[in-house]
């Protein structure tokens, strides 16, 4: 897909999926004509299609799912977290070469998913020129809606750098036909992400800290989104080789003033209330794509396509297409030693709780390797065989993995609710619900506020807390029970705060440790890896370790200059062939 097939098409929607509130019900039909410029009632339809960017289904692409706004395959397939899952290698093929780092100009996959980013820009600059069209005196709410739609463009704008490094830059301002003579390399990856933050910072001047109905942007999301770009500006990168060449305190200073600056937020008291469809909107969320069921639009509801393909699939009740699998990495990484901290050097372990058939009746197995101590979270986040699956009692986790022989037998139990719920939607689309997706929890500012501080250096025990907040949060929670025995745990859950008072090393290592495992498969593993540096070097180590458990890593190799994905072919030839590729990749 060209980027200027964007402009050739409606902007406009007839089914809304972003969001599920009150202000999305009407929905914008057709083209835009010359009597409904200046309409504020149009503004309102079109800044209701800048939101629904949010849902995913809105291109022209008839596979949303495959174009994840929840990142799960850019961001964790193509990490140490997920396999893609799914009916083997070829299904969804363009993944499987994200997975095992073999992407090529020529991928489907990555055209559309930057032709979707750049057509949700072009949603938020189409509401921006409809609102600015009206009379103020019509139009009280203009000023909020512009920065709202701020808001919006800084988030896609920011999976553009996360995701392709070199990017073109277009306001609202510029005449489309210009679009085609603006060049790829004219902003460093830096200077984007400080024009982002400084985006977010300017709309949340304007902005009131909580919205007039739930789902509208904020200054509190606006002021939390810019904390999290200023953390990713910090790390300054060399823009050849994308080395880590710098850490700006400076910035993370403004990190931890940003975050320190916000209000009204806690952590939920359990880990696991973040998939109740109740808690969706509760004290933890910072910014979430708003999702509904039964709600008078198409195909059930405003659902979260993105993760359609995703649901436990096998002999699961949720009859699904058995898509992004948590990695045995994963898995073993969340084993703790003796004193309920963290096996750092896990991957020296035995695989955790492999499942083994018996020789002569193969319907008979049992997990072998159980006895080793694990911190909670692992059977919050990940579905395991025979162990029970959330509130669900007609029977424990079991065969739910379409391909085990090439994926193994594990499926993932976040962002589910249980099947029993009646929050979840019978039948297709599998397993959806009206759970929101949380781009911006609590737990990840505080972990973004102890990540500053650390790197900082002049506060390690205010970071330790701070981390030693959020795994609280997770000892205290309630563990899974044993099925069908209740006065049991369902394995040796262990799980210990971090000491205080430790070195530098040792809290960055605690740090991102506890990033991974608090946030495993929310579609951040990957740009985190980016972040810190260490993309190279934990993926390669993965792929060797990995590789007796998935053949198809044999040979998988992670190249310098990996850490963004390549500019395609279709975009090099829109541009005139003007663009230029990221390193890493051949040159055009």
């Amino acid at each position: 897909m060209n980027l200027n097939n964007i402009f050739l098409a409606t902007l406009c929607s007839a089914a809304l999926v972003g969001c599920s509130d009150d202000f999305l019900e009407n929905a914008p039909q057709g083209v835009i004509s010359s009597s409904q410029e200046g309409d504020p009632v149009f503004a309102d339809l079109m800044v209701n299609a800048a939101y629904a960017t949010f849902g995913a289904r809105y291109t022209d692409s008839d596979a949303p799912q495959t174009l994840p706004v929840t990142n799960w395959s850019y961001g964790e397939v193509r990490a140490d977290n997920a396999y893609k899952g799914g009916g083997g290698l070829t299904d969804v093929g363009e993944v499987h070469d994200m997975e095992t780092m073999k992407v090529q100009t020529n991928n489907g996959n990555i055209d559309g998913k930057w032709f979707q980013l750049y057509n949700a820009v072009s949603r938020c600059h189409a509401a921006m020129r409809a609102v600015r069209a009206c009379d103020p005196a019509d139009y009280p709410d203009a000023e909020l809606r512009i920065a709202e739609l701020h808001v919006i463009r800084a988030h896609w704008y920011f999976e553009l750098v996360r995701m392709f490094n070199k990017i073109p830059y277009m306001d609202e301002n510029l005449p489309e036909n210009e679009y085609v003579n603006v060049p790829n390399d004219l902003y460093s990856r830096d200077e984007h992400l400080a024009r982002i933050a400084d985006e977010l910072l300017d709309a949340a001047k304007v902005l009131p800290d909580v919205p007039e109905q739930v789902g509208r942007m904020s200054a509190r999301i606006a002021r939390a989104y810019a904390a999290k770009v200023k953390l990713y500006q910090a790390y300054e990168q060399d823009a050849v080789t994308h080395a880590v060449v710098n850490i700006n305190k400076k910035l993370l200073q403004e990190v931890v003033e940003l975050i320190d600056g916000l209000n009204g937020y806690d952590l939920l008291p359990d880990f696991q209330d973040l998939d109740l469809v109740a808690n969706e909107n509760g004290c933890e969320s910072v910014f979430a794509f708003q999702y509904s069921i039964n709600d008078g639009s198409i195909d059930g509801g405003r659902i979260n396509w993105s993760n359609l393909l995703n649901s436990p699939g096998g002999d699961s009740p949720y009859h699904g297409d058995g898509f992004f699998l948590p990695s045995q990495d994963l898995i073993n990484a969340y084993q703790t030693d003796a004193n309920g901290l963290p096996e750092f050097n896990y991957q020296s372990l035995p695989d955790y709780g492999v499942i083994k058939f018996d020789e002569n009746d193969h319907t008979r197995w049992w997990l072998e390797n159980t006895s080793h101590n694990v911190d909670p979270r692992l059977d919050f986040v990940t579905g395991r065989p025979s162990i029970t699956y959330k509130t669900y009692t007609a029977s424990p986790c079991l065969l739910w993995s379409r391909e085990p022989d090439v994926y193994g037998y594990n499926c993932a139990k976040r962002f589910w609710v249980s099947p029993e719920s009646p929050d979840m939607r019978p039948g297709w689309p599998w397993g959806a619900s009206a759970l929101n997706w949380q781009v911006i929890r609590w737990a990840d500012l505080l972990l973004y506020k102890a990540e500053a501080l650390i790197e900082i250096g002049t506060d390690i025990p205010g970071a330790m807390k701070l981390i030693n907040k959020v795994r609280e949060r997770a000892k205290n929670s309630a563990y899974v029970r044993a099925f069908g025995d209740p006065t049991k745990y369902a394995a040796n859950y262990n799980i210990a705060l971090y000491p205080e008072n430790v070195s530098q090393d040792y809290a960055r290592k605690a740090l991102r440790t506890e990033m991974r495992l608090e946030k495993a498969l929310e579609g951040e593993r990957f740009f985190d890896l980016v972040r810190w540096g260490i993309a190279k070097e934990v993926m390669n180590r993965y792929f060797a370790v990995e590789s007796d458990n998935r053949s198809y890593y044999s040979g998988a190799v992670f190249n310098d200059g990996e850490e963004y994905f390549p500019i395609t072919t279709q975009q090099y030839e829109f541009s005139l062939r003007r663009y230029t590729q990221n390193p890493g990749y051949p040159a055009f």
